[in-house]
């Protein structure tokens, strides 16, 4: 659910997925299935960035990890979707939140903002790093441009859907929730714009962040301007 980025390397770090339990919680397999996971996305991305998109296979990503096809396929379903797993993690993390958020009606705005900075939070070493070497790949590739803005509408129509159900009776409606969350999702585009539009040296996390405050705090001005048309 984003737009542009800057060619950045990926972290060679192996580090767990976000979202489950951090790693010495985990039995032994499910530690090796994050470490592969994580290898597998490190190394698609350093392929990609180096050689691109296209012209790197699965065979080569696979040996390179030293897993089998079936191992891939037990993890992500295609080249794609490996190469857009960083944003894919965020977004998921986004809606377990949401899943989980306590909502009141008049706060909703409030809840879509809460739980992307949670998600950003929860995010594992080297994140952005990864997400801005992914985001560079897919601006350049219509393949992956394509499947993130796929993901981003499924994303989306989730988000609604579960802000709906758990809503069920009381105001707003689907099209206010659906306008609400599209609202924030401007503001979020601005703050990647303005974030990877910096040098690379202000490219990190706390710059995202401050970024995402800047931008969020404009959305009452720009209501304001809105209601001005009524």
């Amino acid at each position: 659910m984003e737009k542009t980025a800057k060619t950045a390397k990926t972290a060679k770090t192996a580090t767990e997925q976000p979202g489950p339990p951090s790693a010495p919680e985990l039995p032994l397999r499910e530690r090796k299935k994050l470490r592969t996971r994580q290898a597998l996305v490190d190394t698609a991305l350093d392929l990609f960035t180096a050689r691109d998109f296209t012209a790197v296979t699965l065979d080569e990503i696979v040996d390179a990890v030293d897993v089998s096809k079936r191992t891939f396929f037990r993890t992500f379903t295609s080249k794609e979707d490996v190469a857009l797993a960083p944003e894919k993690e965020l977004w998921a993390a986004y809606v377990a939140d949401i899943e989980a958020r306590p909502l009141s009606g008049e706060h909703l705005l409030g809840a879509y903002k809460d739980a992307l900075f949670t998600a950003l939070e929860q995010m594992s070493g080297g994140w952005e790093q990864r997400f801005l070497a992914s985001r560079s790949l897919a601006d350049r590739t219509p393949a992956l441009t394509a499947h993130s803005l796929r993901h981003c509408s499924e994303v989306s129509a989730d988000v609604v859907r579960i802000m709906a159900d758990r809503l069920a009776g009381q105001s707003p409606g689907r099209t206010e929730l659906r306008l609400l969350l599209d609202l924030m999702l401007a503001a979020w585009h601005c703050a990647l714009e303005a974030w990877t539009s910096s040098d690379t040296a202000r490219q990190d996390r706390p710059a995202l962040l401050r970024h995402m405050r800047e931008a969020f705090g404009a959305i009452p001005a720009v209501a304001a301007l809105a209601s001005q048309d009524d």
